[in-house]
């Protein structure tokens, strides 16, 4: 698979989350999910996902069993700085807990080191510089080889590079998600900040698995936790995969495929990370690096794809995102 440029880190065109192993969408089987990080390297989507959060801390051990023997093979991206307790959620960046959150990932992954490591979401009441300064003496310790925040602002991207070299953004990208295109993106280019798209292909939305809202499980978060789901929106946005079908069906790909071409399409310095429990929705996603799309087609399926309705997340989610 082609490569791309995360700073000064190699990664794969694409990558898989795997938050969903574990979390938000329901019950999942560790042993298929198991067979997929392992198909996933065979074809070379070796960039892997997770965050002590998701579980809470349970995809880290799914993952860390899945690559016990193939630990060289892979890129280990993980995150740190949402504390779950129950439905309870905070924010955590002060110094000693980056230390304290570094060494509990490690161990549950049972590796001596991290390829990636995020910061998930800025906390508000530590200043950046003290969360970054932290985790760059987790690179000198060996204990972390490069470094990334995820949904941060322009601003804030700017302060931590000044800290330390960041080699990756994460932060939701997708056609029905663009915000970052206007201030983020820019911002990430000029610092020399590789952009990791998570949710690309909104959430499972533009693959057009979803024909009502009663295709979601009750104990899947998107059902309740995400607005653009909700009744009336989710109706709305079908539009959207609508648009999409008949811009794949000219190529003879997938909406999906088609949807995730755009993503990567997007630079060479950007990588999208699809989740997936199923084998064959990885294999599915992986044939989309080959599709090549030029910046003629890049900017017919941008206008012809309506704009999502519905927020990214509830308002109590938003709260948390840097703006």
């Amino acid at each position: 698979m082609e490569t791309r440029a995360l700073g000064e880190l190699t990664s794969p065109a694409q990558g898989l989350g795997c938050m969903g192993m574990s979390d938000f969408y329901g019950a999942g089987e560790d042993s298929e999910s198991i067979a997929v990080i392992h198909r996933a390297i065979e074809l070379g989507v070796t960039h892997l996902d997770t965050s002590d959060m998701y579980g809470p801390h349970t995809n880290e051990r799914l993952v860390g069993r899945a690559i016990a023997d193939r630990r060289d093979k892979v890129l280990l991206a993980t995150k740190f700085g949402v504390v779950r307790d129950g439905s309870d959620r905070a924010l955590r960046g002060d110094a000693e807990y980056v230390r304290q959150a570094c060494d509990a990932s490690l161990q549950r992954l049972g590796v001596d080191h991290i390829d990636l490591y995020y910061l998930h979401r800025v906390d508000p009441t530590v200043p950046i510089e003290e969360t970054v300064g932290a985790m760059g003496e987790l690179v000198a310790a060996g204990k972390v080889r490069h470094l990334g925040l995820s949904e941060a602002s322009a601003s804030t991207l700017r302060r931590a590079a000044a800290v330390h070299r960041i080699a990756a953004l994460q932060t939701e990208w997708s056609l029905w998600s663009r915000d970052i295109e206007a201030e983020i993106l820019p911002a990430a280019r000029e610092l020399g900040v590789g952009i990791v798209a998570y949710s690309p292909l909104g959430r499972g939305f533009l693959t057009g698995r979803f024909a009502s809202r009663e295709d979601l499980g009750a104990d899947d978060f998107r059902a309740v936790g995400q607005p653009r789901f909700a009744e009336g929106n989710f109706e709305a946005n079908l539009a959207i995969v609508a648009a999409l079908r008949e811009l794949a069906g000219e190529r003879g790909v997938t909406a999906g495929q088609l949807a995730l071409a755009w993503v990567q399409s997007r630079g060479s310095d950007v990588v999208a990370i699809p989740g997936t429990k199923r084998v064959k929705y990885l294999e599915e996603n992986a044939a989309a690096a080959s599709v090549v799309l030029s910046d003629e087609d890049v900017q017919r399926i941008s206008a012809a794809v309506p704009a999502a309705v519905g927020g990214r997340y509830t308002e109590a989610g938003m709260a948390s995102i840097d703006g």
